[in-house]
């Protein structure tokens, strides 16, 4: 009879601790969504979230993730992309050099418009115009410092229509590439690259695992990635040892940052932190970084 009681008690005990552990996952996921609801609700503006455990795929978050959004500079990483897969295929070598310009053609009527130094974060590479430069030197910097006129000279060489091609055929279905930076007449009618999280999300995810090219591209485009120098959102509250890999976006209204989180621990997951109709950019940038903390607290209770 005493034997039958222990083993009752301990099969008791057995269940009760698997209940528990349930629930204890279960109370920091909710612990998460409701940290991150309150943190939406002090945004004056729109906001779409994408969380992906790379780590544990059945592990994520979608908030607002098929919403269409401006792309701003979310969408150099696609262009990135192509430049690599274009490589592959023999089109071109990125250590080719090319006559840098400062010409362009809007995708309206093909009338000729210039980048204005003002209005890029890049100004070293406006030196270098009527020069050669080689297309690693222009990848770079598109990247790192979201050099508007590396990624104008480099759109039109790998074509817009072949990056939003090759965005669809890594499963992002609604991303749309359509031209470079700073096309007025285009912006005016409405021809603007547009993303949303969730395709964000799946093209960061294909870097991550070597679906977006092969093993030491993928590793080539997250060592670029890493060297991001605008770190106002996803990076700006984690410690000094997590890495981020991404790409931020931004133009009136609206803050982007899309990217691969590395954990110490060797897990890593993917973010995108999409908004747009920011009545105060500063509170709302502070906010989603806020966010990326929120999910880097979840993932380390895990």
């Amino acid at each position: 009879m005493r034997s039958t009681f222990s083993f009752f008690h301990i099969a008791s005990l057995i269940f009760i601790s698997i209940l528990f552990s349930c629930k204890e996952k279960q109370s920091n996921k909710e612990v998460l969504l409701s940290t991150i609801d309150a943190q939406l609700d002090s945004i004056q503006g729109d906001v779409a979230i994408a969380f992906y455990n790379l780590s544990d795929s059945t592990d994520r978050l979608m908030i607002n993730a098929e919403e269409e959004f401006h792309a701003a500079s979310t969408m150099k990483v696609p262009v990135m992309i192509e430049l690599f897969k274009q490589q592959r295929a023999g089109k071109l070598n990125l250590n080719d050099t090319i006559l840098l310009k400062n010409e362009f053609k809007s995708i309206v009527d093909s009338s000729r418009y210039s980048m204005d130094i003002g209005d890029d974060s890049d100004d070293v590479i406006y030196g270098k115009i009527g020069t050669k430069v080689s297309l690693n030197d222009l990848l770079y910097p598109m990247i790192t410092v979201s050099s508007n006129l590396a990624t104008n000279v480099l759109i039109e060489l790998v074509g817009a229509k072949n990056v939003t091609a090759t965005m669809r055929n890594l499963g992002a279905d609604k991303i749309e590439v359509l031209r470079g930076v700073e096309d007025q007449k285009a912006y005016d009618l409405g021809l603007s690259n547009s993303t949303t999280a969730k395709d964000l999300m799946i093209i960061m995810k294909a870097i991550a695992t070597n679906q977006a090219g092969t093993p030491d591209d993928c590793e080539k485009m997250i060592s670029i990635l890493k060297d991001q120098q605008f770190n106002e959102i996803i990076p700006a509250y984690l410690p000094k040892d997590v890495s981020v890999a991404h790409k931020t976006g931004s133009i009136t209204g609206v803050h982007q940052d899309a990217g691969i989180v590395y954990l110490p621990d060797g897990r890593s997951y993917v973010l995108v932190l999409l908004s747009k109709n920011l009545e105060d950019f500063d509170q709302g940038t502070d906010q989603l970084a806020r966010i990326s903390k929120t999910v880097y607290d979840y993932m380390l209770s895990k």
